[in-house]
This record gives structure tokens, C-alpha cells and sequence, in this order.
């Protein structure tokens, strides 16, 4: 067991942990965060992504070994008093969404792109999600979902 010291969605975590226990099962099992989904327990499917110090990554492939004094932030940590995040709110507005199984993921991984680029090309918004996989909404709502994500945030 080890001692896990790091900020999940704004706040100071301490827990004690096997070292090689998934983030993604921390967040679902000992943080009661169950937004982030597992998918394909490979890395493959996105359904996972979080992001770690502002950057988006795949839960299933990071192990609390790696956690300590890092910043999460999952779906859960988008809202602000009750109100959705502006992206989170355009994946709706795009219907970008069906089932919602991916769609968390979607949205940490545009997250993570626009904290970086937030002017992206499609080439760009096209890798930002190529670790993410939808099979009911279509990738033509979410590239608009993201597109437009990117055009507001050019606004503020």
C-alpha cells in the first residue's frame, strides 16, 4: 500500500492504495466518480480520459504509482454551481451525444485540446480524438461540437 497524495477535480486527495491500482478504478471505486467509464481496459477506446494536469489521458493506463502530485480533472469537475461546462454544453446543443457511454470521454479530450490549442485545425481535432472511439452519434456532430467548442472560446 502507498500513500496517494493528489487534487482530483480541484480538491486535495489523500488515500491509501496499491501502487498499481488503475486511476480509473480509484476514481470509480474510492472517489465514487463513475463519469469516466471503462471501455476497453487497453487504452484503445477513450471512454476513460481524464485529464492529468490539464492534458488528456487514457485512466486505464495510469496507476496511482504515477498519481502523486498530479491534478485530475474528470467529467464531474467540468460543472460549475450546477451549470454545465460551455463544451459540455455544445456537445448537447450538436447532439453530439446518443448513448453517452463515449461521450465524457469526447469531452475531457476536447478539454485537453483547447486548453492547448485554441485555435485547432481539423488535422488537429481530428488526433485530439483519434484515441476515442463512438459507434452511435457519428464523428460529424462531434468535429462540429468541437469546432464550435473552439470558435466561442476564441470569442471570450
Amino acid at each position: 500500500m502507498m500513500e496517494l497524495k493528489f487534487k482530483v477535480n480541484g480538491i486535495d486527495r489523500v488515500l491509501n492504495v496499491s501502487p498499481d491500482k488503475r486511476l480509473l478504478d480509484i476514481l470509480r471505486e474510492d472517489l465514487d466518480l463513475t463519469g469516466t467509464k471503462e471501455g476497453c481496459a487497453e487504452g484503445e477506446c477513450g471512454a476513460c480520459t481524464v485529464l492529468i494536469d490539464k492534458v488528456a489521458v487514457h485512466s486505464c493506463l495510469k496507476v496511482a504509482a504515477q498519481m502523486s502530485g498530479k491534478e485530475v480533472t474528470t467529467i464531474e469537475g467540468l460543472a460549475e454551481n450546477g451549470e454545465l461546462d460551455r463544451v459540455q454544453k455544445i456537445f448537447v446543443e450538436e447532439t453530439a451525444i446518443q448513448c453517452g457511454y463515449c461521450t465524457t470521454g469526447m469531452i475531457m479530450s476536447t478539454k485537453g485540446l483547447l486548453y492547448h490549442n485554441s485555435n485547432p485545425t481539423e488535422e488537429d481535432i481530428n488526433t485530439a480524438l483519434s484515441g476515442n472511439i463512438c459507434r452511435c452519434s457519428g464523428y460529424e456532430q462531434i468535429t462540429n461540437a468541437v469546432k464550435r467548442s473552439a470558435e466561442e472560446m476564441g470569442e471570450k
